[in-house]
């Protein structure tokens, strides 16, 4: 999933909520594992693995004033001290090193 987050528009997903919670990138060794999900994590899966919410959620994570749409993967964290794990190329499209506050928002889908 590539998708670019753009306020003024009306018709695709908008942010529902606003939180904050600790992120870092799942290790380029999760590549070619099966997700808890039933997806395989691949180079280019952009994701994230939180133990709650649900397969298939679509979340808005924002870094450094970059807002990228993602979906719920994976289960996770698999590492202390964060909230959620991403996956590599999510973590690279963010900018994300380390474990860093991210913000995010539910993506809802308007008709």
């Amino acid at each position: 999933m590539r998708a670019q987050f753009d306020s003024s528009s009306s018709s695709g997903p908008q942010a529902v909520g606003s939180f904050t919670a600790l992120a870092g990138a799942a290790g380029e060794g999760e590549i070619g594992h099966r997700t808890a999900c039933g997806g395989v994590l691949t180079p280019d899966t952009e994701g994230i693995a939180h133990p709650t919410l649900p397969c298939g959620a679509r979340i808005f994570i924002t870094l450094d004033g970059k807002t990228v749409l993602a979906q719920v993967v994976d289960r996770g964290p698999y590492r202390g001290g964060r909230q959620f794990d991403v996956t590599p190329a999510l973590a690279r499209r963010l900018g994300l090193h380390g474990v860093e506050l991210v913000h995010w928002s539910y993506a809802r889908t308007t008709s």
